[in-house]
């Protein structure tokens, strides 16, 4: 089988998936909540987990609903858990949901017959085997979320950007769009995580924003660098698994892991010394 033949869907996927969580990244790294989207994540693969310990199949509609449901109870979760204390970070709360839902998830998959299947595809995915119907399916919910968040782009960077106000009111209003913006968020990732595994998803999300934050402070800016960083990886990581018949998802993982390590490099070499000391102290 050619390349194209094998690899033109997953290709395809990578470059939708690059597109959503790319800008998603950049609201994320704003926020300073660095792990939600593991920890949705997990959340999401605790609803199929349930729904498997049921009887019904992983990538079932049962399971996308029961992953759903749950990624939309650990938005308001999040939501509601959000402060300006600085003696308690949100990140304390996230990672300990993770831990909670890692441990649940791993109870629920102990009684079922192929549970170490089924852990195995959670974390690292199956892009490799989607076809263009996932790639289609996957591709109108990510429109869908994109078209909301264009519609509502000056609440979501306001939240993200400069956080809310002391107001009681306000709180509650804040607290109202940033369940939404988790709940949205949480979406991509039910669609995201049966396709692409944990582990690749996270790095789509945060690889390249942080790329992207390296040479930018300008919004724009930061998601064409990121989209492109995204697009190349994507591409090389496919190709890579291809000629070395590795596996996909953890190929293109460390391939983001050897571009983000080249770039910081390229960044540390081409920024004159005064400037970095400049940055630290901002």
């Amino acid at each position: 089988m050619d390349f194209l033949s094998l690899m033109a869907a997953p290709i395809a996927a990578c470059l939708l998936l690059v597109l959503i969580h790319a800008y998603l990244g950049v609201h994320i790294l704003a926020r300073g909540v660095i792990f939600v989207d593991l920890a949705l994540a997990q959340i999401a693969a605790l609803g199929a987990a349930v729904a498997i310990l049921c009887g019904y199949e992983l990538g079932s509609p049962a399971a996308l609903g029961a992953s759903l449901a749950a990624t939309f109870c650990g938005a308001a979760l999040f939501a509601l858990t959000r402060s300006q204390r600085t003696d308690l970070p949100q990140e304390a709360i996230i990672g300990i949901v993770y831990v909670v839902a890692a441990a649940a998830s791993i109870l629920a998959l102990d009684r079922s017959p192929h549970g170490a299947e089924h852990l195995k595809t959670v974390l690292v995915g199956q892009i490799l085997w989607v076809s263009w119907t996932d790639v289609a399916i996957a591709g109108a919910v990510y429109l869908a979320v994109a078209a909301a968040h264009w519609v509502f782009r000056d609440r979501f960077c306001r939240l993200s950007g400069v956080g809310v106000s002391d107001t009681a009111r306000s709180m509650r209003r804040a607290r109202w769009w940033d369940f939404l913006f988790y709940a949205s968020f949480g979406l991509v990732i039910s669609i995201s995580v049966p396709m692409a595994g944990v582990l690749l998803v996270f790095s789509f999300l945060i690889v390249p924003a942080v790329c992207a934050v390296l040479f930018s402070g300008n919004l724009s800016q930061r998601l064409i660098i990121a989209w492109a960083t995204g697009f190349v990886v994507s591409v090389l990581g496919c190709t890579l698994s291809y000629q070395f018949d590795t596996p996909t998802g953890a190929t293109i993982v460390c391939a983001f892991g050897v571009v983000l390590a080249l770039l910081a490099l390229v960044r540390r070499m081409t920024v004159h010394p005064t400037s970095r000391r400049t940055e630290t102290h901002q």
